[in-house]
């Protein structure tokens, strides 16, 4: 391989030839072998950086035209957009696991957008620190980051794909309007349900949680930048805060403010924290769903086997025939995992020190890998399996009239003590409610087909 020599503070650094990177991320690559090509810096948190560096250009640029030229200007907008396109990746090596205020990775776009810029201009023009980083520290760029890269994927990524469960679900309840079938708690036996009923829960609660992933979007609109290094603003111009969210907004076409308090905006995470509270909860109602589903499925003979859903693979090895469950399966994997990363970021918000959280990588990853992990599943899961799912008519028929449970619709007649011992009669003597109540002198069998009806039990 060859090298080139590059220098910063502490001294020249052999860095790959055909990279844009300087010193600072080379000596990071290199003191930091910790997951390297397994957890590299999200390239959600990359792109944010290519926008939040052209945001910052444009503005010092309006403020400081004599410093950030016209010309400087123009190279960092080429290099900084192909920053945002993903064209400059495997320019971005860092992984997770370094400073915790992600000075190296804020350096890495630095060094990238400058050295890109430098050769498209044929000069060296640009500085990765006077120019990139004018007006800017890593303490307020990388949380500034953060909340663009978690508002654009609960936005884009997150909320449209409930959205298309949601849609899903909405077909179901329609085409299988009038289907009544026994209810179930604790696992056991209880009144009818309708199916729409049941398919009715599944999709509100997923419509709630859309409700909750908006209302916590509204503080990560709020952007560090211009805190600079503990939030005094130290080193940029009047102005450059509110301009600079502006152009951000501009740029990714999502809504974003300056941040009121720049020191909390610095050291508190409590925004990140509470979005991915709203992510844990579409997780546990996707983890919910995800079981019932399996559950309504289990069989194909010696399960609840009221509903069909998509065979998509052989599930056995060794069992000829066998379907699994296995789009349930992965979606219940995928809350698992997100309910893990809630307690990492959790603890990891809580680590803030004086004017600076230094967790904050170990946040965006869990945080994002989290919606990536819940967008995808839930997609998957809706293509996969949700949109074929299927009453079985005739097992939902058996199973509600077999049900014990259907007693309930005795009580107003007979009592509830009555009704109790009609069902321990016909559960122990495998009868009928019917027989079992006749029998015991409740009712007459006349009386009971009059007061009997499991589908006006809904």
């Amino acid at each position: 391989m060859e090298y080139r020599i590059e220098h910063d503070s502490m001294g020249e650094m052999k860095v790959p030839a055909d990279k844009y990177w300087g010193a600072q991320t080379q000596r990071s690559h290199e003191n930091f072998p910790i997951g390297v090509g397994l957890e590299t810096m999200p390239r959600e948190i990359t792109r944010a950086f290519g926008a939040l560096k052209l945001a910052a250009a444009r503005a010092n640029h309006t403020l400081k035209p004599e410093k950030l030229t016209q010309e400087k200007l123009a190279a960092i907008e080429l290099a900084a957009k192909e920053v945002m396109d993903g064209k400059l990746f495997d320019n971005f090596p860092l992984v997770v696991w370094q400073t915790g205020s992600g000075t190296q990775s804020n350096m890495n776009a630095n060094e990238v957008i400058a050295g890109r810029g430098n050769e498209a201009a044929g000069k060296k023009l640009l500085h990765p620190n006077d120019d990139i980083n004018m007006s800017q520290s890593s303490n307020d760029t990388f949380p500034t980051a953060m909340h663009i890269a978690a508002v654009e994927a609960l936005e884009q990524k997150v909320l449209p794909a409930v959205q298309v469960l949601i849609n899903t679900f909405q077909r179901l309840e329609e085409e299988n309007q009038g289907i009544v079938k026994s209810g179930r708690t604790h696992l056991q036996d209880a009144v009818p349900i309708s199916f729409s009923q049941e398919i009715s829960g599944w999709r509100t609660s997923l419509e709630r949680d859309m409700e909750l992933i908006k209302l916590s979007l509204e503080p990560l609109r709020e952007l560090a930048l211009g805190g600079t290094a503990v939030g005094t603003g130290l080193n940029a111009p009047k102005g450059f805060d509110t301009l600079v969210a502006q152009q951000v907004s501009e740029i990714t076409g999502l809504r974003f403010v300056t941040a009121q308090n720049k020191f909390h905006a610095l050291t508190s995470k409590d925004e990140l924290v509470f979005a991915h509270g709203a992510l844990k909860a579409l997780a546990s109602d996707m983890m919910k769903i995800a079981n019932d589903v399996r559950w309504l499925a289990s069989g194909p003979r010696d399960g609840l086997g009221e509903i069909f859903i998509p065979e998509n693979e052989p599930g056995s090895s060794i069992m000829p025939g066998k379907v699994n469950p296995t789009q349930c399966e992965a979606v219940t994997m995928v809350a698992v995992q997100v309910m893990g990363n809630d307690a990492a970021i959790g603890i990891a918000a809580s680590q803030g020190n004086f004017q600076l959280n230094v967790f904050m990588p170990v946040i965006a990853y869990n945080f994002l890998q989290s919606a990536r992990l819940l967008a995808e599943s839930i997609l998957s899961f809706n293509d996969r399996c949700a949109v074929g799912i299927k009453a079985n008519r005739e097992k939902m028929h058996h199973n509600l009239y077999n049900s014990l449970m259907l007693v309930t619709a005795l009580n107003p007649y007979i009592g509830y003590e009555n009704a109790a011992k009609t069902a321990k009669k016909a559960y122990k003597e495998n009868i009928s409610l019917k027989d079992a109540c006749v029998a015991l002198g409740f009712l007459s069998a006349e009386e009971f087909d009059r007061v009997f009806h499991p589908e006006e039990m809904v």
